[in-house]
């Protein structure tokens, strides 16, 4: 291990790990701001604070304009990145370079980015990919409640295989002007088997997606999730949606819209078959376009805000035990927690949406 305490000696310690020296990186607490990006190269490196206090560990660029332009460019597998905060840059946050494999994102900070806060690259002239990644425990968001164009996004990734996003927190992915934000959540270009799964996503254009266009996805499960968006229209959009996704598994997620866009729910396109959503509730339709095909059971579109403990806040936990959502739900295979890991079923049967009532 190699203790930092200045962003010169954290650029050179990242140096020293990509020429053989010490994989393990931990800051003291304090704000580092860089002159340039951090190229990972090695492969094991590790990056954390030294109090485990994200908070309390602040690496910056210079702006959404200026000219650092990635906190992290990894381009070994293995990275390690946790308990510190990530801001301030003209690209991304963290980007991953093709098969790019194990890395771990936990309890990091993420704000004011220029264009999407996680990516995960690809070419499609090469067959690897980057596989068995997680990212949990983590806190993505713009600081003024709204992104500073539309090419922004949470997690964007291409080509990866086996990924987890679970239990964190994504807010304002919303864009200014010219066209919808990407997703919080968006796994595509043949990526497979993601588990997306106890995030909270609020005012943000789009929350979850698996696919887009005909640059689809491969199994892979969305569940417990809660996602909600206030009545600001700007370019809001749906709250997950599949497209040429095919054997994918959306379940006992929570989605309430109060802005104009009319589904929850969308599956679309005919690549999109075997899709399997059950036990969602949403306030707004769950649809299927463009020749989508999906099995359909024990959906309650109709919820309402009373029907939650304060939506306003994004909190969408069943403030009462309603006879049409409680113990409604159908039993699915690897079904066992909700939203907050408290175990499924509390009753007679599972709960519909993310909360299993208590």
């Amino acid at each position: 291990e190699v203790y930092v305490r200045t962003a010169t000696e954290l650029a050179d310690a990242v140096s020293n790990a990509n020429a053989g020296g010490p994989g393990t990186i931990v800051l003291y607490d304090g704000t580092y701001t860089l002159s340039d990006m951090l190229w990972v190269q090695a492969e094991g490196v590790t990056v954390r604070s030294e109090s485990g206090d994200r908070e309390a560990v602040i690496i910056q660029g210079k702006g959404m304009n200026g000219e650092v332009t990635h906190i992290f460019n990894v381009a070994g597998s293995r990275f390690t990145v946790r308990d510190v905060t990530l801001q301030q840059v003209s690209q991304h946050a963290i980007q991953l370079q093709i098969d790019i494999d194990s890395v771990l994102i936990r309890n990091v900070h993420i704000l004011d980015t220029g264009e999407q806060m996680v990516k995960v690259a690809y070419d499609q002239n090469d067959a690897r990919s980057s596989d068995n990644g997680i990212m949990e425990s983590c806190l993505l968001e713009y600081s003024a409640g709204i992104g500073p164009q539309y090419y922004i996004g949470g997690i964007d990734a291409h080509f990866a295989k086996n990924w987890i996003v679970r239990a964190n927190i994504f807010k304002a992915i919303r864009s200014p002007s010219d066209d919808t934000a990407e997703h919080a959540i968006h796994f595509w270009s043949d990526s497979e088997n993601t588990l997306v799964e106890r995030n909270l996503i609020i005012n943000c254009d789009r929350g979850i997606g698996f696919g887009l266009g005909d640059r689809g996805h491969k199994g892979g499960i969305i569940r417990n999730n809660m996602i909600y968006h206030n009545t600001t229209e700007g370019f809001a959009d749906v709250g997950i949606a599949v497209e040429s996704a095919s054997s994918v598994q959306v379940y006992n997620n929570t989605v309430f819209l109060e802005h104009s866009y009319p589904n929850a729910i969308e599956y679309r396109f005919s690549e999109t078959n075997n899709a399997y959503i059950a036990n969602n509730l949403t306030n707004k339709v769950i649809a299927q376009r463009d020749g989508g095909s999906a099995t359909l059971e024990q959906n309650v579109t109709n919820a309402a805000s009373s029907w939650f403990i304060n939506v306003s806040v994004g909190d969408l936990h069943l403030s009462s035990a309603l006879s049409s959502v409680v113990d409604q739900g159908v039993a699915i295979s690897g079904l066992t927690d909700d939203f907050d890991g408290d175990s499924r079923p509390q009753g007679a049967g599972i709960d519909i949406g993310a909360d299993e009532y208590q």
